[in-house]
């Protein structure tokens, strides 16, 4: 492939990728959808691309919320002060971490497609525009530390729904967090913190497994996509937080609801193709 098309596609994919993976909108959906109309020739190398480049949103987390992920003090002390709240994130991300070990390959094989993503967009986009009916609840908890380890759980088996692309992870495990009690700003820091392990994982495996197989142009993409993601998820992440705080998740919603209804509708027309 031409360097210049792939370190272009890398820019493409770092961006969407930046701008989707905290956003209820469903990262691995907008992945799908550009692979389908601007696809890289290496199947094998978009695939790892993928990955990894999450690694880079994935770090904007960790910087973004330094102060809350981080021990204030690098003493014993200063770690034991951060248990409540890690020990909070690795009980929810138990239920994804079994049931992605034992589906994956199915799910890959089955629901990888346009016409899953379509519908998976359109019915959560309809769930997010009716989310704020959760907000007539009482708010019990605003900050992860008073999350119940109970409820941390059921989260994490909310988070397996995500594993159908064009759901969003962020979606359903915000939505699943304010049904039990959650704020909306409690519930977008946990959906961001679950992510942390699930993707550093997934992650650095990829690169054990195939980095060494990559080219040049192929090492200078991969930089390309993850550099950009991490500064565009950064800033993303940094307007979500204090829109959260203002808004409900209609806008979202509806943003789904019209891409995957143009989808379907593409589909229909025999213009895209499972």
């Amino acid at each position: 492939m031409n360097g210049v098309v792939l370190y272009l596609q890398a820019l493409i994919q770092g961006i969407v990728e930046g701008v989707t993976e905290f956003l209820p909108i469903s990262s691995t959906g907008h992945m799908i959808i550009v692979d389908s109309f601007f696809p890289m020739e290496d199947a094998a190398f978009a695939k790892r691309f993928e990955v990894v480049i999450q690694l880079g949103a994935i770090l904007s987390v960790l910087i973004y919320f330094y102060k809350t992920i981080f021990p204030r003090k690098w003493t014993v002390a200063g770690f034991k002060d951060m248990i409540p709240l890690w020990s909070r994130v690795i009980v929810g991300v138990i239920p994804a971490g079994v049931i992605g070990f034992l589906l994956d390959d199915f799910i890959e094989a089955h629901l990888f497609n346009i016409l899953v993503v379509s519908v998976a967009l359109v019915v959560w986009g309809v769930a997010l525009v009716f989310s704020g009916k959760l907000e007539s609840r009482q708010a019990a908890t605003d900050e992860i530390v008073k999350m119940s380890y109970g409820k941390a759980l059921a989260v994490g088996f909310f988070q397996c729904l995500a594993m159908v692309p064009g759901t969003s992870r962020s979606a359903v495990t915000i939505l699943g967090a304010m049904f039990l009690g959650c704020s909306r700003a409690c519930a977008a820091e946990f959906s961001f913190f679950l992510a942390i392990p699930t993707m550093f994982g997934a992650s650095l495996l990829t690169l054990a497994k195939g980095g060494a197989k990559m080219t040049a142009p192929q090492w200078i993409a991969l930089a390309i996509g993850f550099v950009t993601a991490f500064f565009v998820a950064w800033g993303v992440i940094a307007w979500f937080m204090d829109y959260v705080k203002k808004h409900d998740f209609k806008l979202f919603g509806w943003y789904r609801i019209v891409l995957g209804a143009i989808l379907l509708l593409l589909f229909a027309l025999g213009l895209i193709h499972v």
